[in-house]
């Protein structure tokens, strides 16, 4: 069905492989609508716990496809809202793992930040080097960068387009874990799995809270939590983890 990407489902864990190896993966449009289509036809299934997506060993993804930008103008980018398909993918609400190793660059790095747990393997290297071909981030780099590593470090990044390894990264706060590249996968699917088995309803809001939390001032982001707090309150998730709890037994969230 896909030309682009690679998919698999297993323990309520959708898999997401980016699959362009003779380009490392870059990101064009054809990848933006599979990775799309995909992804948000499994949001509202009560089925799929997380999602996690990948690359492969040399690449998670090395960046936008230049040769689809280049022939581009002013007038196309704007008509077609180009890269719009990935705010949507940002915004989708199931929880999203991205597990990488190689190069995340460029597109491939702000792609890795729409997700809401990175896993790096220790041969990973992340970076915005659009600077170096004339260009900026376009994906929502120089917002959600500056967001998770601060004004200096995304500065630092975004001006020079330097390449950070994954031990950097995990210190500015960009990646969540660093992990033996042997251990990236199993350790993903760990993760992923556990996420999975979570009542569905209440990551999402748990999700949205702390998304809310990059977006508004604290008194907000507070009041935002609190109504999410009192909404779970009568769920059938919130009856069967206190009573499991009372219980001294596993919770079966179904």
């Amino acid at each position: 069905m896909y030309q682009t990407i690679v998919t698999s489902v297993a323990d309520r864990v959708l898999t997401i492989q980016l699959n362009r190896p003779d380009t490392l993966n870059a990101l064009n449009t054809q990848v933006m609508e599979e990775v799309l289509d995909c992804a948000s036809g499994h949001d509202a299934d009560p089925d799929i716990g997380c999602i996690v997506l990948t690359g492969n060993d040399r690449a998670f993804a090395a960046g936008a496809d230049i040769a689809e930008l280049m022939v581009q103008d002013y007038a196309s980018m704007y008509a077609s809202d180009f890269f719009a398909g990935w705010d949507r993918f940002a915004a989708l609400r199931t929880p999203k793992l991205a597990a990488v190793e190689g190069y995340a660059l460029g597109g491939g790095c702000e792609l890795a930040m729409m997700c809401d747990v990175i896993i790096a393997a220790d041969t990973a290297r992340f970076g915005q080097p659009e600077i170096k071909i004339g260009c900026i981030p376009g994906i929502g780099g120089t917002q959600r960068l500056t967001r998770l590593v601060g004004r200096a470090c995304a500065m630092d990044m975004i001006l020079t387009g330097r390449m950070i390894d994954a031990d950097e990264a995990l210190r500015m706060g960009l990646v969540s874990r660093v992990v033996p590249v042997a251990d990236l996968a199993p350790t993903a699917t760990e993760i992923a799995t556990r996420i999975a088995k979570a009542p569905k309803d209440i990551a999402m809001m748990a999700t949205a809270c702390v998304r809310e939390a990059e977006q508004s001032p604290l008194s907000a982001g507070i009041r935002f939590e609190r109504q999410m707090y009192h909404a779970l309150y009568g769920s059938a998730a919130q009856k069967e983890g206190m009573s499991a709890f009372l219980e001294k037994r596993a919770p079966n969230f179904r």
